[in-house]
């Protein structure tokens, strides 16, 4: 019965997590594998699964042990409205950058003939959102990792959006001059490697590292890559948008000083943790 595998859950997970997300993990999980949603499960308590089901979620249940992550072990997420899906070869979205996509989104008119770069897209998920969110605007993503474009790719067609995802590396690309954007985004990895000591189990053995973490000596090398390739490559009054380490801000201003904008904000996120950067360039064109 399906009461039975719920308490075979808490059995065995409650050494590692709370009841509650449990209690989450296994909804998710029921209705993923069976179909079944938490108002089924409350009507019928002693439901009983087809066998394959069963052993789905049993196998679930070994790979929460080890603390994979949810997301991945269903294979999607939510992010910004849409679904995406998600593994190994990208980082599960967070709230965070929800955040700094509805940022973009709430400053651009939604009939804006604009063209957006996204750098280091991973599983496509701010330019997907974008893209499907501001229809009019020509949206092309970078990723050093083929296996993320892949994913990336899926998603696109899931969200049935239109995106240009490109193999590049930020740090080696060397793109015509003539290439302009109006708005480069990029959520690039910030986490310096000091800072893994004071992360959980199911980021540092399940997330790309690629994705993730920078060295502790140079722990603002994407940003400064991505303003160094901005002074051929945004146009006349366009904006960067960068999600950051709350824990760099003064890093990050200290880099800033070094370029002519028109304007720079720091965003505060829902928890009171500066994590976004908007840039807005002069009127005249970088030189």
């Amino acid at each position: 019965m399906v009461k039975n595998i719920r308490q075979q859950f808490h059995a065995q997970l409650k050494e590692i997590f709370p009841s509650t997300e449990i209690d989450t993990f296994f909804n998710l999980l029921i209705e993923h594998f069976a179909g079944l949603s938490r108002l089924d499960l409350a009507m019928n308590p002693k439901l009983q699964l087809e066998k394959v089901q069963q052993q789905n979620l049993e196998k679930a249940l070994e790979r929460l042990k080890n603390q994979e992550p949810i997301q991945y072990i269903i294979g999607e997420t939510e992010f910004y409205g849409l679904k995406f899906k998600v593994d190994k070869n990208v980082l599960i979205p967070r709230p965070e950058t929800e955040e700094l996509v509805d940022w973009i989104i709430k400053d651009t008119p939604t009939t804006s003939d604009l063209s957006v770069l996204d750098i280091g897209t991973g599983s496509g998920c701010i330019a997907v959102s974008l893209a499907a969110n501001m229809a009019e605007a020509k949206v092309t993503a970078w990723d050093v990792s083929s296996g993320a474009l892949q994913i990336a790719r899926q998603n696109a067609t899931l969200n049935k959006v239109n995106v240009d995802f490109q193999e590049q590396d930020i740090l080696k690309t060397h793109n015509p001059a003539n290439i302009k954007y109006d708005i480069i985004v990029s959520n690039p990895p910030y986490v310096r490697d000091l800072e893994k000591e004071w992360m959980q189990p199911n980021v540092l053995e399940f997330e790309p590292e690629l994705a993730l973490f920078v060295k502790n000596e140079d722990a603002l090398l994407f940003y400064r890559k991505i303003l160094e390739f901005a002074q051929n490559h945004l146009s006349p009054k366009g904006q960067i948008y960068f999600e950051i380490n709350e824990y760099l801000k003064p890093e990050l201003e200290t880099l800033l000083e070094k370029y002519d904008f028109e304007a720079v904000e720091f965003r505060q996120d829902i928890f009171d943790k500066t994590r976004m950067l908007r840039i807005t360039a002069q009127t005249d064109a970088y030189c």
